[in-house]
């Protein structure tokens, strides 16, 4: 079975016309951020949402516009000098941020802390770690009072690069919650052919798809495409492998779609043709050993 695919709007360039278009075409999430398209993504979504009442929307905190940032000096949430940088996680900061969330889009089935790793300094985890949980206690209050679905981590390089582990967070998880009963229950990351060691480690029942799976974690694979740079970097003889007769896109979509321990793949496509292309690419997944063959020659260049 290959991962559900959802929307990804960091990159779409209009945010309601590729929601339409994807929920039309039976996409199970749209995952979005109060920054995307300069601040309007929620906005942009809120007629969409509303006629589809049961698709489950991601939105995250951390990352904020310029405009955004005076209006948390404003509310007294952010001091002006910290407002520069664009992105906090001071508690009071993420409060008020998924409050402004909930009030536009009305709902959040998750709501990810946005690359938290930018909030450590000096590469002090103990710091990071102290801000995590922070963060998370104010999300288990949203959670505990029914205002959200629950919470997680959508990172860029805070896996890789040793800033936490899925282990580290399940537990920071509890200390916010203050018992097993957290309402950690998303991880986002990225996977694509050019950040494959996901693939890799899943393929050996290991690494933080794996562990995040076995944790009852949803998990979520950002920048399939990396970017939309990887089709153009994607060889005939490459694409064959996965699969004879798909485009690249479609081939490189359908290798993380068959990852291991993957749930759902964030697609940010606009297009009819696109999202049929896709659709049709992983309705029927890799087996492993092929998946794995893949990845070798990746490795082999």
């Amino acid at each position: 079975m290959t991962a559900a695919l959802g929307l990804g709007t960091y990159r779409v360039r209009v945010v309601s016309q590729a929601a339409r278009t994807a929920l039309k075409a039976g996409a199970l999430w749209v995952d979005t951020a109060p920054n995307y398209a300069h601040g309007s993504a929620h906005q942009d979504l809120v007629p969409v949402l509303a006629a589809h009442p049961d698709v489950r929307v991601s939105t995250k905190t951390g990352f904020h516009t310029a405009t955004q940032g005076r209006a948390a000096v404003a509310a007294g949430v952010l001091t002006a000098e910290l407002a520069t940088i664009g992105h906090s996680l001071d508690p009071a900061f993420i409060r008020w941020q998924t409050e402004q969330s909930l009030s536009v889009l009305g709902r959040a089935n998750l709501v990810f802390v946005h690359n938290p790793e930018r909030a450590a300094s000096d590469h002090d985890r103990a710091q990071l770690h102290s801000h995590l949980r922070a963060a998370f206690a104010v999300l288990e209050e949203f959670a505990h009072a029914g205002r959200i679905g629950g919470y997680g981590v959508a990172t860029w390089s805070g896996l890789d690069s040793g800033a936490f582990t899925v282990a580290e967070l399940l537990h920071l998880a509890e200390e916010a919650a203050g018992s097993a009963g957290h309402h950690f229950t998303g991880l986002q990351m990225p996977v694509s052919l050019v950040m494959a060691d996901p693939i890799t480690h899943a393929l050996m029942d290991a690494g933080p798809l794996v562990e995040a799976r076995d944790s009852g974690v949803i998990t979520f694979a950002s920048a399939p495409l990396h970017g939309g740079e990887l089709p153009e970097l994607m060889t005939p003889e490459l694409v064959n492998l996965i699969r004879p007769g798909l485009s690249a896109p479609a081939a490189a979509l359908l290798a993380v779609a068959s990852c291991p321990g993957l749930d759902v793949v964030l697609l940010s496509a606009s297009t009819v043709e696109h999202w049929e292309d896709a659709a049709k690419a992983v309705a029927v997944p890799l087996d492993g050993d092929r998946l794995r063959s893949v990845i070798d020659a990746l490795a082999t260049g």
